[in-house]
């Protein structure tokens, strides 16, 4: 793991113990460096938080693209997989506090609407599969995918996760569990 790496890793560990109000000195010790080392990698907090959301992202993408290669996942389970995806290290991540983005580093929060908003070739390549196999219903993908991006940038702009004492991985959970079963019993 280079330097970037592990200060993005660290940040993602201090913006878990303390959510936003996490400050250089709390990763330079978390790390055992030095404040001055992490500015040589990046000129300010804003700057890590915009590398930590792509970093985050990039780890999805990855591990989306295992689901996708698993030959052992059927179609609807690749489907299933895909869209609760969450590496296995940031399983304990308490993003319930991206909400507090929005206000406070508005650039940042963009570049996540986006990342949720892009990337869904995948995951459209194996519903329409579903689809044509029989194994899922003939739906209109892009209402889905609508849907999906609408929860969970709900998430991320309000804090009814953090009310409801709701982790996100299960809200993540709840929301594809929903969209693959519907809300009909049997």
């Amino acid at each position: 793991m280079d330097l970037r790496e592990t200060i993005l890793e660290g940040t993602l560990q201090a913006f878990n113990e303390k959510g936003l109000k996490f400050t250089m000195d709390d990763i330079a010790s978390l790390l055992k460096i030095s404040k001055k080392t992490i500015y040589t990698v990046f000129r300010d907090k804003n700057a890590m938080f915009l590398a930590m959301a792509d970093y985050l992202f990039d780890s999805i993408k990855k591990s989306e693209m295992e689901i996708v290669e698993n030959g052992e996942l059927s179609t609807v389970e690749k489907v299933r997989k895909i869209l609760g995806v969450l590496p296995n290290a940031y399983k304990e991540v308490d993003f319930r506090q991206l909400y507090l983005m929005k206000d406070k580093y508005p650039k940042i929060y963009k570049q996540i609407e986006h990342r949720l908003e892009t990337g869904w070739e995948n995951t459209i390549a194996l519903i329409e599969r579903g689809i044509a196999e029989g194994s899922i219903r003939p739906i209109k993908i892009p209402i889905l995918k609508m849907m999906f991006e609408a929860s969970l940038e709900q998430f991320f702009q309000r804090d009814i996760l953090l009310q409801n004492n709701i982790s996100y991985t299960d809200a993540l959970d709840e929301v594809v569990d929903i969209l693959m079963n519907g809300i009909i019993e049997g």
